[in-house]
């Protein structure tokens, strides 16, 4: 049975209600994992409220700033985790942008500062997060990241998305052969196309869903709650043998062909 109580779980990355993130924290909250949620403080503290609203019914017991751009911020988010719990287990990392200009035209027409902001953003932040997680994460911690086939493959639109999630993927390999050695997992889903705030910025993403529900063996996109059902299941010591991964969750489309 999947158990994680006793498991503190830091979550980054929700926006919404159709954030994967959110459902990866639901999915974490039932199998009795205790919740610490970070968000992306702004001038006006809109996304502070949002946020804090949708997550209430979790009961998380940790709610903190975090810019992954803001190495200070980074800092102090896991010198709260240290001090409010003194241990993390699981780590949560969705987080991922793009200027629209790396979003659409010629691959090659992207700026220097559009390539370093995604960059920062899509992948530095996950290996910014492990660094100050790493003294925390207690054996059999697990790390979990949000990667998308458009790392492996072209996908119109995706562009610079690509690289980054590219790099992401061949970071969550670099880590897991460090953080192997304190006996913490680290892996990456590969979700298919869901329609969330972030993937709203890429041009065609209805046709891009609508793609999948055509090819796809199960001819249909998946839900936040089953990306969350895999996450689970990758913090929980139901996959303690396994590291460095790529686990596709998207109804099967990357094994087809024509």
């Amino acid at each position: 049975m999947l158990d994680l109580n006793g498991k503190n779980a830091l979550v980054t990355g929700i926006a919404n209600n159709r954030s994967i993130a959110w459902g990866i924290a639901q999915q974490l909250h039932q199998a009795g994992a205790n919740l610490g949620i970070t968000f992306l403080p702004d001038e006006k503290g809109r996304y502070e409220k949002k946020v804090q609203e949708l997550v209430e019914p979790l009961a998380p017991s940790l709610f903190v700033p975090c810019d992954v751009q803001n190495d200070q911020q980074v800092k102090e988010t896991f010198a709260t985790v240290a001090q409010k719990w003194g241990h993390l287990d699981i780590l949560i990392h969705c987080l991922a942008f793009a200027d629209k200009e790396g979003l659409s035209g010629d691959f090659s027409g992207v700026s220097r500062e559009a390539f370093s902001r995604a960059l920062e953003i899509s992948t530095y932040s996950l290996t910014n997060l492990v660094r100050s997680a790493k003294p925390l994460l207690r054996e059999g911690g697990s790390v979990v990241t949000l990667s998308y086939i458009g790392g492996v493959r072209v996908i119109p639109n995706y562009n610079l998305m690509g690289i980054a999630k590219a790099g992401l993927e061949m970071s969550v390999r670099y880590l897991a052969a460090e953080l192997g050695e304190q006996n913490v997992r680290i892996n990456a889903i590969s979700a298919g196309p869901i329609r969330t705030l972030a993937s709203s910025a890429v041009g065609g993403i209805l046709e891009m869903i609508h793609h999948v529900e055509k090819v796809a063996p199960l001819h249909r996109t998946v839900t936040p709650t089953e990306v969350g059902n895999v996450a689970a299941f990758l913090c929980s010591d139901l996959s303690s043998g396994m590291t460095g991964q790529i686990l596709y969750v998207d109804g099967g489309y990357e094994i087809m062909g024509m």
